[in-house]
């Protein structure tokens, strides 16, 4: 009986090739060429249209769409920057029901948060806003929107108790809808 060398290395014989027709996260943007697992590319980026397997053809088909796309990429990065710059230092100020204690009855998630600094003026979507949980205590809270993998910025969040004393400015920046889940 013969015994199989062992070998430290990863083996690649089991990569195909393929070429993005999609910008597919954390894979690649549309019209690289990548090598992934045969098992992902024949059971999810061919079947759902993602990919194509890397042939010349293919390729040429591609490649004025491709650059079309990183241009696209580049001006909406850079309109991303300018929207980030813009909310920079931005504050939400959030009115709930609470307890005298400070915890809230509900609580407040991304989406009211965007929704507050979309009724401000800026551009955010919902998944820009990033809470590790939703806030359910009064107070003032720091959170992160990542506009990009490479683009974010930090605003405060300022809950205050519904029916509480607000400051006129603050009173600009409360959504008068119902905040709480």
């Amino acid at each position: 009986m013969r015994k199989r060398a062992i070998s430290n290395k990863p083996s690649t014989s089991n990569g195909v090739k393929v070429l993005l027709c999609e910008d597919v996260k954390k894979l690649g943007w549309f019209g690289d060429i990548v090598e992934v697992n045969e098992g992902y590319a024949r059971n999810f980026l061919l079947p759902q249209g993602l990919a194509k397997i890397a042939t010349d053809e293919a390729i040429k088909a591609l490649a004025k769409e491709k650059a079309v796309r990183a241009e696209q990429r580049i001006t909406e990065h850079k309109r991303l920057e300018n929207v980030a710059k813009k909310v920079e230092g931005a504050e939400a100020v959030l009115a709930a029901k609470a307890n005298e204690q400070g915890i809230l009855f509900g609580s407040i998630t991304s989406g009211n948060i965007a929704a507050n600094l979309r009724a401000q003026g800026f551009e955010v979507a919902d998944d820009v806003v990033e809470l590790p949980h939703h806030i359910k205590q009064v107070g003032a809270h720091s959170v992160t929107l990542r506009f990009a993998e490479d683009l974010t910025t930090k605003i405060t969040v300022a809950i205050v108790p519904e029916g509480a004393e607000i400051t006129t400015e603050q009173k600009a920046r409360t959504d008068t809808d119902d905040n709480t889940d």
